[in-house]
């Protein structure tokens, strides 16, 4: 059973990444939270104690006071080929502390849902992936909602983009590229919004509840990186053609899905206004906030 006091949550964060940091602000400022984050760097946990989070150097850290006083786990860890590293490695500590817990949460992908052809998809639509990756995804997912008692949430993620992650230092380098593959959209979610679903979920518990993560518009990728450059005041790149373009296989892989991600369920159950609800909205503030991303 978590044993931390009534008064104070403590989130455990297996795999403290850029959303995982972006959640964080959001408690941290909000008070009554001690955070704990998993990381493999020595450099990040250094950088991590900087940011207010209790690092634990991953997967050999000491686990004793986080898993003792966590009232919440949040899985940013991605699978493997081996399966999910975090349930490979801790697996019956994980189980040991479910029942004590108010909330767990996992961020998955919309990958999950495979192609689509350009239709919409929701939290009910099958799931159908066709990479390995959304395989992977998947089994994650089931393996997460085997864990007895844990009161899991699980949150499907469309591209992530924010503060670091923009199209305008490739545009100001002249290495961006418009990609243009007909009737090809994806859905994207700018970080800030991430973490305002993740802390809506953390107040408003609900285990067993999945949601999406995406903005309003959907879009073709040619047209986020026109945006961009007219923003900087630069030429848009020119098309490339899907067939023509050198891409590597990662990145080629991404192409061979199409969807429009539905984002109701988070604004009904959660009450939330996005506050980027489109790419135009998510790049203007990266310019304005940072001078670029």
């Amino acid at each position: 059973m978590a044993n931390s006091s009534p008064m104070t949550k403590t989130l455990l964060s297996f795999g403290h990444g850029y959303s995982a940091r972006a959640l964080t602000r959001l408690l941290l400022d909000a008070g009554g939270w001690t955070v704990f984050g998993t990381t493999r760097s020595p450099d990040k946990a250094e950088v991590l104690r900087g940011e207010g989070v209790h690092p634990i150097l991953w997967p050999d850290g000491d686990m004793r006071t986080a898993l003792e006083s966590a009232t919440h786990v949040l899985i940013s860890a991605g699978p493997d080929a081996d399966g999910d590293p975090v349930l490979n490695h801790c697996r019956d500590e994980i189980a040991a502390i479910a029942p004590g817990l108010e909330w767990a949460g996992y961020l998955s992908t919309t990958g999950v849902y495979g192609d689509h052809q350009g239709d919409w998809v929701a939290e009910d639509t099958p799931l159908t992936p066709s990479t390995r990756r959304g395989q992977m995804r998947v089994a994650a997912e089931a393996a997460w909602g085997a864990v007895p008692g844990l009161p899991l949430h699980i949150f499907r993620l469309a591209g992530i983009y924010g503060p670091g992650r923009g199209p305008f230092e490739k545009v100001r380098k002249g290495t961006a590229r418009r990609i243009v593959k007909p009737g090809q959209v994806f859905s994207r979610i700018h970080v800030e919004d991430i973490a305002q679903v993740l802390a809506a979920s953390i107040a408003r518990p609900d285990p067993g509840a999945v949601y999406n993560l995406c903005d309003d518009d959907p879009a073709p990728p040619q047209d986020v990186i026109a945006y961009a450059a007219e923003l900087l005041g630069l030429p848009v790149p020119p098309e490339v053609p899907f067939d023509q373009a050198e891409m590597s296989p990662m990145a080629r892989s991404f192409y061979a899905e199409s969807k429009r991600v539905d984002n109701s369920r988070i604004k009904q159950d959660l009450g939330i206004r996005l506050i980027h609800p489109d790419y135009r909205s998510g790049l203007r503030a990266l310019l304005k906030d940072s001078g670029g991303a």
